[in-house]
């Protein structure tokens, strides 16, 4: 999960400065709207929609926008759109296993969209199962190391009940199961301790190493992907030098 994890963390560490925040803001949007619609209105007895809001308030969501989208998905407005759920699997450069997650209105143009970034960056879709199998949902959160005190992260960390920390090429991951994520990300938030990502993610048991071509290729292809209006998030089992990752990110 390395790489996929110093991609997480580069591409947030961007965000700030990023042209993209508009199109981040859509898809939180979407996403809320849909768990609303599918659980209710109260974040309380709805894990997905909570999940949904603490993702947006961290990207600086206003609470208008917020409650608003929760409205829109809870109401029976008429007009309002409906988003079906898509998993799309397939094979990066290298043979790196990607799982694509999407909300759409339209799951032909979708699928047509993503097999054709898949084809463009040197990879292919694949039957469903082909890779999910080797993904597990986990909440991750990780820190820029020179930012924090290794000790007192380990230390709040598992006394909140996380499953593992590891340290990589200057960030410390601490990795829980997804019902203990927001107990564990609650004590670093009490404690004003700054991470750099706090998200429900699906973390791979096995990593490809990349570097060269397929780096440059697989790096492409993610960033295709994310800027899918349709596709809500990303996953993928390749490990790339934090060197090479930094280079081929600029």
């Amino acid at each position: 999960m390395s790489g996929h994890s110093k991609w997480s963390t580069i591409k947030h560490k961007k965000g700030a400065a990023d042209a993209r925040k508009g199109k981040i803001f859509t898809k939180l949007i979407k996403e809320i709207t849909t768990a609303a619609r599918m659980g209710g209105a109260d974040p309380e007895a709805n894990s997905r929609l909570r999940v949904a809001v603490l993702k947006a308030r961290a990207e600086n969501m206003t609470k208008d926008n917020i409650e608003k989208a929760i409205k829109r998905g809870s109401s029976s407005m008429e007009g309002g759109e409906q988003y079906d759920e898509s998993i799309y699997e397939g094979y990066g450069p290298g043979g790196v296993a990607v799982l694509v997650e999407a909300l759409t209105d339209n799951k032909k143009r979708t699928a047509a969209e993503v097999r054709h970034l898949f084809s463009k960056y040197n990879g292919n879709m694949a039957e469903a199962g082909s890779v999910s199998w080797i993904f597990s949902k986990k909440g991750y959160i990780s820190f820029d190391k020179k930012d924090v005190d290794e000790d007192r992260i380990m230390e709040l960390a598992l006394d909140a009940g996380a499953e593992d920390i590891k340290e990589d090429d200057g960030v410390l991951e601490v990795l829980t199961d997804q019902s203990a994520f927001e107990k564990v990300k609650k004590v670093f938030d009490d404690n004003k301790i700054k991470y750099v990502v706090a998200e429900l993610s699906m973390v791979p048991q096995t990593s490809v190493k990349l570097d060269g071509k397929h780096a440059e290729s697989m790096l492409k292809l993610m960033e295709a992907l994310e800027d899918s209006d349709d596709v809500q998030a990303v996953h993928a089992n390749f490990d790339i030098s934090a060197e090479d990752m930094e280079r081929l990110s600029q």
